[in-house]
């Protein structure tokens, strides 16, 4: 038996009692929030649409949405806190989502895992390194002809959201998945029901890619939105090691980490663009990075920036606030993986301030072993841009750069394929053009444009191959109607000539509020059928050689889920469908940016069964 001295004992009765103390949430609210929400800013940003809201509303936004960045720093118990002040609940009354979860959501069934490394999956952004998003049919365990029998077969609900906008990884018989408020779930693939639940730091978007870790067991990797990367235990949630890749107070990790030979190769992005929106913010600081981290125990091995230099004061803005720069260049989505070139291939977002940087909206080569960067082809020069660029008042324009650019970021994948014996790489961007690129060089083969692009335009968050045609989904849902915008496009990879194209919906909105027929988020392939998901709730299955719609499914509206968790499907976007085993597996409700809010999981098989 361990004895434990009295003076120890002691000091942990009293830390005890400490820590028994409740968060004050206005003393929280003041010190973090109140600058600007009670300050003489726009109404984005004043006290009093926000106290509209109610306490899980708020504390999503602290944990995943606009307000995360100036929520860095604040615990979970904090955020709760602000957000029972804010919205006028009782200290004590909003639960955490972890605790929001109904004891009969449980598995019954204490059986361990499979082997995450056997059977049909789809682990992490891609079933492969070349970021494709193509399964094979013996992995779908779905074809062409079966496709229009697909059918609801569960709805698993995420509670304290009303942003779904993951993708689900699919390993060993489970379905993992991260929640906006803090919360990775694993589920039971075929039924639904949750394995285990871990809750971390702050929001996860990041989609999940499992391998070795500590100890060689199988382990889950993914990053939060305020730039921690984690390593959680497959078999029972429990944490294995967290690292901090990147203080800013506005990074975010929402790309899928890249696993290979012991390293996580981790991208890392921001929102400071939108936090540039109010006058008084000094813009900006932010630069985005790739870290590599030794994948069982997290310690940095080295980091890149693509913008060589630290931020530095240049002057000031029409407001008499300080600027920044150069900054930017966030790396938003999974890195693609080519061993045997020894490279890493990026795509970067845009600058946020003069001067801007000439890896910005580029396509990038890095050696996997030290980082250093091989290649870069800019596609699009001079793009410096920030929310306030979108704003008709000139006082709230005060953080946009003069000469502001487009934004035209790179919000997808770098797809490596193959087209008989030549590899080659491809690169959809949110100017509306696709390209092809030579891996050795960057030297650009093709261009072809599918959209005219803009602010959300153009090729937004990933496309797919099957090794012969490239299909993009397109957006452009800030700079068209609904109606207008949206549909579909696939080209030849040999010669970048346009096979097909399929054209928006006209009539899938009606009255709905946030509804919208752009069609932003990523796409996924299996033999025969392209799928893709829109902001009108559908998600759709095209046939690969004509571009015909053969299966068509509304997401939105009320669903009864195997958790007991109130279900709502909404708006599509951000992360695609994932197939393995006969089931394909979808998030709906992405609520952000006003779209249509929900908070499902939904897995489809073959009738239902």
């Amino acid at each position: 038996m361990r004895i434990v001295p009295v003076a120890v004992m002691l000091v942990l009765a009293v830390a005890a009692v400490g820590a028994a103390q409740p968060p004050d949430g206005e003393r929280l609210y003041r010190q973090n929030c109140a600058r600007c929400h009670e300050g003489d800013l726009p109404v984005l940003f004043s006290s009093g649409p926000i106290r509209e809201y109610p306490a899980g509303r708020i504390y999503e936004a602290l944990s995943a949405g606009l307000m995360a960045g100036q929520a860095t720093g604040l615990s979970t118990e904090d955020k709760r806190a602000v957000a029972e002040y804010v919205s006028g609940s009782a200290p004590g009354t909003l639960a955490a989502p972890i605790d929001q979860i109904p004891p009969t959501a449980y598995c019954s069934s204490g059986a361990p895992a499979a082997d995450p490394y056997v059977g049909p999956s789809w682990n992490g952004w891609s079933p492969d390194r070349g970021n494709a998003r193509f399964q094979s049919a013996d992995a779908a365990g779905l074809g062409a002809n079966s496709v229009p029998d697909l059918a609801l077969k569960w709805a698993f609900g995420f509670p304290g959201v009303t942003v779904a906008s993951l993708q689900a990884t699919i390993v060993g018989g489970r379905a993992l998945v991260g929640s906006g408020v803090g919360v990775v779930y694993a589920l039971d693939a075929d039924t639904g029901c949750l394995q285990w639940a871990h809750e971390t730091d702050a929001g996860v978007r990041s989609t999940i890619i499992v391998g070795p870790g500590p100890g060689g067991r199988a382990t889950a990797f993914f990053g939060d939105l305020t730039g921690n990367a984690y390593a959680v235990d497959f078999e029972t949630g429990e944490r294995r090691w967290k690292v901090e890749v990147d203080d800013h107070r506005h990074a975010r990790i929402t790309g899928a980490p890249a696993l290979y030979d012991g390293r996580l190769y981790v991208p890392v992005a921001s929102l400071e663009e939108v936090a540039a929106e109010a006058p008084t913010y000094q813009c900006c600081t932010f630069r985005g990075s790739v870290a590599a981290l030794d994948a069982t125990t997290g310690r940095q091995l080295w980091q890149h920036y693509p913008i060589d230099e630290e931020p530095t004061r240049t002057g000031l803005n029409p407001a008499g606030v300080a600027q920044w720069g150069p900054s930017g260049v966030g790396i938003w989505a999974s890195p693609t993986l080519d061993p045997d070139r020894n490279r890493i291939y990026v795509a970067t977002g845009d600058s946020y301030s003069n001067p801007v940087s000439p890896l910005s909206d580029a396509i990038v080569a890095l050696a996997m072993d030290t980082g250093e960067v091989l290649w870069v082809s800019q596609t699009t020069p001079g793009d410096a841009w920030v929310a306030a660029c979108l704003s008709p008042d000139e006082a709230t324009r005060a953080n946009c750069p003069e000469d502001a650019g487009p934004d035209h970021d790179y919000g997808s994948a770098i797809v490596l394929t193959t087209v008989g014996d030549q590899e080659l790489l491809l690169a959809g961007q949110k100017s509306g053009v696709m390209y092809r690129l030579d891996p050795d060089t960057g030297e650009i083969v093709w261009e072809t444009r599918v959209s005219e692009g803009g602010v959300l335009g153009g090729i937004e968050w990933g496309f797919a191959s099957d090794g012969e045609t490239v299909f993009a989904s397109i957006s452009d849902a800030l700079e068209k109607a609904p109606g207008d915008a949206g549909g579909m496009a696939a080209l030849r990879i040999a010669t970048g000539d346009i096979v097909w194209e399929a054209p928006p919906f006209q009539d899938t909105c009606g009255n709905r509020p946030g509804c919208h027929t752009a069609q932003p988020g990523a796409v996924t392939a299996i033999p025969g059928v392209v799928f893709s998901g829109s902001l009108d709730g559908h998600i759709r299955a095209y046939a690969t050689d004509t571009g015909t719609v053969i299966w068509d499914v509304d997401t939105a509206g009320e669903y009864e889920t195997v958790n007991g968790v109130p279900g709502r499907g909404g708006s599509l976007n951000g992360p695609g469908a994932t197939i393995a085993g006969g089931i394909l597996y979808v998030s709906s409700g992405y609520g952000f940016a006003n779209y249509m809010p929900g908070n499902v999981l939904l897995a489809f098989s073959v009738d239902g069964q």
